[in-house]
């Protein structure tokens, strides 16, 4: 469960990592022996896309290179960000929804997604005194 904690590493990744490192899963990490945690290391750092299987990476066909990898810690942040600023930049739907901050993938908007305070058609309240004229000088 400790290695969810790194960006890009789910419950199924840290799995097959502890497995190719030969450590037991469900251990502590913090009670673990420097060996161990070493080759678990040597395991998280080494090429994901040759420990995992094809369909498991999250960066499959890649824009720039066309190959798959799997992307982790704040190199998923940079690719996530150069993703939509590409999208932004070649002008495409989903591109333009997220410049104007609306929702991407399809859901309605007529109803939900309301940001700020006030919802509906805001009146003037009824009863309040008009404001009275200032006294000339004399």
């Amino acid at each position: 469960m400790a290695l969810t904690g790194i960006k890009g590493v789910g419950r199924r990744c840290a799995k097959i990592f502890t497995d190719k490192a030969g450590v037991d899963p469900f251990a502590t990490l913090g009670l673990l022996p420097d060996a161990e945690i070493e080759k678990l290391k040597k395991v998280v750092e080494e090429d994901a896309t040759k420990i995992l299987p094809v369909w498991m990476v999250n960066r499959r066909g890649d824009i720039e290179t066309g190959a798959d990898k799997h992307v982790m810690g704040m190199d998923l942040n940079m690719t996530l960000r150069e993703d939509l600023d590409l999208m932004k930049k070649m002008r495409s739907y989903k591109g333009i929804r997220h410049e104007r901050g609306l929702r991407v993938r399809g859901q309605r908007t007529r109803s939900t997604g309301r940001t700020g305070a006030i919802v509906g058609v805001s009146r003037k309240k009824e009863g309040a005194p008009a404001a009275a004229p200032a006294p000339a000088k004399e």
